[in-house]
């Protein structure tokens, strides 16, 4: 786990301990273990984690001002000086611009920004300390700085509404602990703060004039070029060298079962679009995309495809088949991962500590398999479907730009899924409901279904678009919760929809972005609960210039059916790739959902151990007895929403190793403080109100 932190004080070493050299409690000099300082006082900041030497930049224009540029970025030098100078006056937004992903923080006197990105993947955190402000890229320092609690109004928000940015606001796991909302920066001046966006706002009133489809396909392939480029620009990384022979093992295997993959690029190659574009442009672009000579396969410069192979749950074939065909060219080296039921989900509840709960700690077993086999630096095709795909309420902003031509398509599509002629009509009516639904009233509806306990929706592809045709509706989670848990983000709704006013935006563009939000923090969970030593995952379809030529797509063009494949098509054949297997792009038949199905069956016994005295049920959210016979339905068969028991499983595994790590993140506190010092007391009575 990589992260930035430092403070401003609201005057320099105020109270002896808002500097970098102050000695803190017990004579031990208060800063991160296992720090780098990037600078000193009155407003340090601080490197902590295994940053490789390029990934962390210090730029002066003077001594008062400095940028500091975390990640993968794909600026020079001078372009970051230039970008220094243009900040001095408080402009942002071309700080996020560069290609690549980063965090970038401006230091301009004693006023301190920190930008965070559009997609939330690198979120920005602060809480108040000391007189002033913290600030990192991670909550959990945060809250060991402060001695935090959990925030249990966050924990039932996010098992209760996980989609919707107005049950979550601001908040995190840890009581007092603030993220900044994708798209904005936090600005701090001697200690004061403020969240500033940094992002055009579009009006509400009048739509902006469609971008001509061809010159946004277009902008869409140049951002991807550019986000894959700024990664085959940066210097190749060796992990550590093999320390040695092992009896029975050759290099490849003794590498792998010490977890360290193998030197170079390598890609995905699951067999769909979003992964198979990433491989082919990293393979085709130049600049020695694959291993390095002398290391690993000795393959040259062939870029290292990876695909996974699951042989406990059939239904990939195609799939399968089709990524064996895009790993035939010459430039591409495939390796075939294959699992069995040791990597279903929930085989394997032991993992680390994440700085967040997120649904993918039950997976994190199956992805770790597959990344063990990757490079040092592996692109993943994460994020492609919430920048490209259009959500299902984009519907509504269709009928609210008077564009109903354009619903013809998909609707059409729908219908023949369905098989039922009363499908346009019934997609139709919930689009135009939906499109005169105030904002304030949606938030008002979902607060009435969670304090009735609604949660019926129609089933397949028609109901699952029918049930997303609305601006807020319940998480998978929040049939399971208690009735006290669900009043207090009942509660909680009615309070933001009266602070809403009349509305915000589009509906599915505001829904667009929350899932996309909610897609990034859970990548970035799985990121560190799958972590291989000395590798780095790639998710360039989250990039800040990607998501913003992906945002600049017009919505008829989105909503048709086989958008996605067209467009990433169209980028291939922009970047010069025109050879692709038959049937590439076409909707993936995965199993996800059996893989699941099966790795729930064959684990129930330790996910019942897991709920037989849950701390969820301490922290007054669920009753176990609730949630073991959820777990016995669903491994018998029944069709309850898995993604729910997934919610459930992994906030209560995130709380068991939170309450069993020892250490802190940092040295000097009193005690050695850490997050949740007194644990989680029991609450049989109804959760705090409030807001």
């Amino acid at each position: 786990m990589r992260w930035l932190v430092g403070w401003s004080s609201t005057a320099a070493g105020a109270a002896g301990i808002g500097s970098a050299g102050a000695v803190g409690y017990e004579g031990e000099t208060l800063h991160p273990v296992g720090s780098h300082l990037l600078w000193g006082d009155p407003d340090p900041l601080w490197a902590v984690g295994d940053w490789r030497p390029d990934e962390v930049r210090v730029v002066h224009a003077d001594a008062e001002h400095r940028i500091a540029v975390l990640g993968i970025c794909g600026a020079t030098d001078e372009e970051l000086r230039r970008g220094l100078v243009t900040a001095r006056g408080g402009a942002v937004r071309h700080l996020t611009a560069w290609p690549g992903s980063y965090t970038a923080v401006v230091r301009a006197g004693r006023r301190i920004t920190v930008c965070g990105d559009l997609a939330g993947a690198r979120p920005v955190f602060h809480t108040s300390w000391a007189g002033g402000t913290a600030y990192a890229t991670a909550a959990l320092p945060l809250a060991d700085l402060v001695e935090a609690n959990l925030d249990f109004t966050h924990l039932a928000a996010l098992l209760a509404a996980p989609d919707v940015p107005a049950a979550l606001r601001d908040t995190t796991p840890y009581e007092g602990v603030r993220r900044i909302p994708p798209g904005h920066a936090l600005v701090l001046r001697a200690g004061a703060r403020e969240v500033a966006g940094y992002e055009p706002v579009a009006s509400l009133a009048v739509a902006a004039p469609p971008a001509e489809p061809g010159r946004a396909v277009d902008a869409v392939r140049d951002a991807l070029v550019e986000a894959v480029r700024a990664r085959l620009s940066a210097p190749r990384h060796v992990p550590d060298l093999d320390p040695g022979p092992v009896p029975g093992m050759g290099p490849a295997e003794r590498r792998a079962a010490r977890g360290m993959p193998v030197p170079g690029i390598g890609a995905d190659l699951s067999g769909g679009p979003a992964s198979g574009t990433l491989a082919l442009l990293a393979a085709g672009l130049p600049g020695r995309p694959g291993t390095l000579l002398g290391h690993g396969t000795g393959a040259g410069e062939r870029l290292l495809a990876v695909t996974f192979n699951d042989l406990a749950v059939a239904g990939r074939e195609a799939e399968l088949e089709r990524a064996g065909a895009l790993a035939a060219g010459p430039r591409l080296h495939h390796v075939v991962v294959t699992g069995g039921e040791e990597v279903l989900p929930y085989a394997d509840l032991d993992g680390p500590l994440t700085d967040e709960p997120g649904p993918s700690l039950v997976q994190a077993a199956r992805h770790r398999a597959r990344l063990a086999a990757g490079s040092a630096d592996h692109f993943t095709g994460y994020g492609a479907r919430q920048v490209l795909d259009a959500h299902p309420a984009r519907l509504a902003d269709l009928l609210v730009d008077r564009r109903r031509r354009h619903l013809v398509r998909p609707v059409a599509a729908l219908a023949r899924a369905d098989g039922s002629v009363m499908v346009p009509a019934r997609v139709y009516g919930a689009a135009r409901r939906l499109a005169r639904t105030p904002y304030r009233t949606g938030l008002e509806a979902l607060a009435e279904r969670l304090m009735r306990r609604r949660f019926d929706e129609p089933k397949g592809a028609v109901g699952a678009s029918l049930a997303a045709l609305t601006w807020a509706r319940p998480g998978p989670a929040a049939r399971w919760l208690t009735g006290e848990a669900l009043a207090e983000v009942s509660v909680l709704l009615q309070a933001q929809a009266e602070r809403s006013g009349t509305g915000v935006q589009r509906p599915g563009d505001y829904r667009a972005r929350a899932a996309l939000a909610r897609h990034a923090a859970d990548l970035r969970v799985l990121e560190q609960a799958a972590e291989i030593r000395s590798q780095r995952l790639h998710a360039p379809f989250l990039d800040n210039q990607v998501v913003r030529a992906c945002r600049d797509l017009p919505e008829a063009l989105r909503v048709q059916p086989g958008a996605r494949a067209a467009v990433l098509r169209t980028v291939l054949e922009g970047a010069g790739v025109t050879e692709l297997p038959p049937g590439w792009g076409a909707p993936s038949h995965g199993s996800s959902a059996a893989a699941a199905r099966a790795g729930l069956r064959l684990a129930a016994d330790p996910v019942l151990d897991l709920f037989a005295t849950p701390l969820l049920a301490d922290a007054g959210l669920v009753e176990a007895r609730v949630v073991r016979k959820a777990v016995r339905s669903a491994a018998a068969g029944e069709p309850l929403p898995l993604d729910g028991l997934a919610d459930l499983v992994s906030l209560e595994l995130w709380l068991r190793r939170l309450l069993s790590r020892r250490g802190t993140c940092w040295t000097g506190t009193p005690g050695r403080s850490r997050a949740v010092p007194s644990g989680i007391q029991p609450r049989r009575s109804a959760l705090t109100p409030g807001v």
